[in-house]
């Protein structure tokens, strides 16, 4: 008999499902009896979509979660809580009491849940800082099972003493991404993909680039951050672009930058190792659990802007240099794939952990 289990998180999904998420959740249907609470279009009897607010994210979202997540427990009677964050998990556990059930939560840490307040958005979050890492550190020791993505998470658990009850990465389809590598192409050039946030050092990425002197910079990406890089003249910016068109973007590029002051583990880490180019990253978060110095992409320190500029010009003025280390890279990724049957298998393996 298949875990009935509760899906709860911010990802804003429009109905029918993308392809890439559709896989995603039918290799989850095969393990567990789901419904999932978040923001989109509406129920729909495929997807179990319990809709929960057309916009999800801000007070509102928060403030109506465990109240909705409430609901579900007695409609639904799952046996297990999955919350995506440690937000989303204090919502669970609140939930719980007000349903009076002893159902389970586990929670997803994916990244370091300080960041939340300190890195996105508007800058006046950073007055919740103290209400938010001491909700986040009470949902994590509180919770039935924690699960990490990455031995950077890993680290960040334990040193709240806990111990995390698994750790594998969430799941990434990267068939846009496969094949042979292409050959660099005859111009240097730099790829940044990723949110326009504070989080993601877009901001020391642009003061860099104006150091740099060699090659161009094209930039994936949207956010709050956005009319840094409309007003910069030196750049080549895309606010989003489909995953095929990601991966020429790499195959057209020497390599990818990712100055990050924060860091989960970014998927474009490994869709890059998959196309063999190197990473020209931070000593921050999980980066550094991919990217080796030296041998398969450079790192720096975060918010140093002279740092970054010297080593982009280290790669983009040395064709070999980011040969070597795009060969190197290819390999780089083997460790964090994974089929969406193996995901969903561990998944439920996860969920079971925690049952009566």
């Amino acid at each position: 008999m298949k875990p009935r289990v509760l899906l709860v998180g911010r990802t804003r999904y429009a109905l029918p499902l993308a392809p890439a998420a559709a896989r995603r959740f039918e290799a989850l249907r095969t393990e567990l009896e789901l419904r999932v609470l978040a923001a989109g279009s509406g129920r729909d009897e495929t997807f179990h979509l319990a809709r929960a607010l057309p916009v999800a994210d801000g007070p509102a979202y928060y403030a109506a979660l465990p109240m909705r997540i409430a609901r579900e427990l007695r409609s639904f009677r799952p046996d297990a809580v999955l919350a995506q964050s440690p937000y989303e998990g204090a919502a669970a556990l609140a939930a719980r009491r007000l349903a009076r059930t002893r159902t389970p939560v586990v929670v997803d840490v994916h990244g370091d849940p300080r960041t939340f307040t300190r890195l996105y958005g508007s800058r006046a979050r950073r007055a919740l800082s103290p209400v938010g890492d001491a909700l986040a550190r009470r949902t994590i020791r509180a919770a039935d099972a924690v699960r990490t993505v990455s031995p950077f998470t890993t680290e960040l658990v334990r040193s709240l003493g806990v111990e995390p009850a698994d750790e594998f990465p969430a799941f990434m389809d990267i068939s846009a991404f496969g094949g042979e590598p292409q050959p660099l192409p005859a111009q240097p050039r730099a790829l940044f993909v990723g949110v326009l946030e504070r989080y993601k050092g877009i901001d020391v990425l642009l003061r860099a680039w104006q150091h740099v002197g060699i090659g161009e910079l094209q930039i994936v990406g949207d956010g709050s951050l956005r009319e840094l890089v409309a007003d910069s003249h030196k750049v080549d910016w895309s606010p989003s672009l489909e995953s095929s068109a990601v991966a020429r973007a790499l195959d057209a590029s020497w390599c990818l930058v990712l100055p990050s002051r924060s860091e989960g583990m970014g998927r474009v880490l490994v869709e890059a190792s998959c196309r063999g180019r190197p990473v020209v990253g931070t000593r921050v978060g999980s980066i550094p659990d991919l990217v080796r110095n030296g041998e398969n992409g450079l790192l720096v320190p975060p918010d140093d802007p002279h740092a970054l500029a010297d080593a982009l010009r280290r790669v983009l003025s040395d064709r070999a240099l980011a040969e070597r280390l795009g060969a190197a890279a290819q390999t780089s990724a083997e460790p964090w794939l994974q089929t969406p049957e193996e995901w969903a298998a561990r998944t439920r393996a996860l969920v079971e952990s925690v049952m009566p």
